[in-house]
């Protein structure tokens, strides 16, 4: 068998039902990435998935060794590495799912921004938190950086909660499961570097106006408009968007 790390953030899904439940929100693709199967939850069906590419990353050492054991025909399907420094396992669109470690979940996200051009959709277990922190939307308590970088290029689902007992160990949270999909029509935006400045700016100091803010990156004419009397969670993507083209 194999030892949980709490180091790692390790909370390995037991509940049969959840993983079915999770394996079904997928559609066929030709090629599919799991983050993180840790025990193999979902990798024991996802390996048996027809006319898929399958290939799973694993950081730690003693997984690795327990999947390969359990599962042969993940024999040259699993990457042993870092999610957030290997290289992209594909070539081409692929899919990615997973129950996401809770304690890089958020970096996880930045991950998948970063290769959104090739991936066709994301099914993911969050702590329930970040997960109604990625599908909200402006003039809510909990929208903030997360929800208006990843809105900006995917379409976010919630599915479904994920009570505590489905987990060895219980974690101290409820999770939620999402789905993203890429966006049907790119938001024009100044660029991407201008415009996750902007809102990283903006929510960095949430609590004041946006015209107090955001002023080192705009000119003293544009802090005029009354838009910048807002706060950052009342601001939509889309404004997010047309007000980075107005940056210096």
């Amino acid at each position: 068998m194999y030892t949980l790390k709490k180091s790692l953030g390790q909370h390995f899904l037991k509940d049969e039902n959840i993983s079915k439940k999770i394996v079904a929100e997928l559609e066929p693709v030709q090629q599919l990435l799991e983050v993180g199967p840790g025990g193999g939850a979902l990798t024991k069906y996802l390996v048996q998935l027809d006319k898929t590419n399958f290939k799973a990353v694993e950081f730690d050492t003693e997984k690795v060794e327990y999947l390969l054991k359990t599962y042969p025909a993940l024999q040259g399907k699993l990457i042993q590495g870092d999610f957030l420094s290997v290289e992209k396992p594909f070539t081409g669109p692929f899919a990615v799912v997973g129950n996401f470690p809770y304690n890089i979940s958020t970096q996880i996200l930045f991950r998948i921004l970063e290769w959104k051009d090739d991936i066709i959709y994301t099914v993911g277990m969050f702590q329930k938190e970040v997960a109604q922190r990625i599908a909200s939307k402006e003039g809510n308590k909990v929208y903030g950086v997360l929800s208006v970088l990843v809105q900006a290029f995917f379409e976010v689902e919630y599915l479904f909660d994920v009570n505590e007992q489905s987990f060895n160990p219980p974690p101290k949270v409820k999770s939620g499961v999402i789905r993203l999909r890429p966006v049907k029509s790119k938001l024009p935006m100044k660029g991407e570097a201008e415009f996750f400045l902007l809102v990283k700016t903006a929510f960095n100091q949430r609590r004041k106006t946006l015209r107090n803010a955001v002023k080192g990156l705009f000119d003293q004419t544009i802090l005029s408009d009354k838009l910048f009397d807002k706060r950052a969670e009342q601001l939509s993507v889309q404004q997010f968007a047309d007000l980075s083209f107005k940056m210096k």
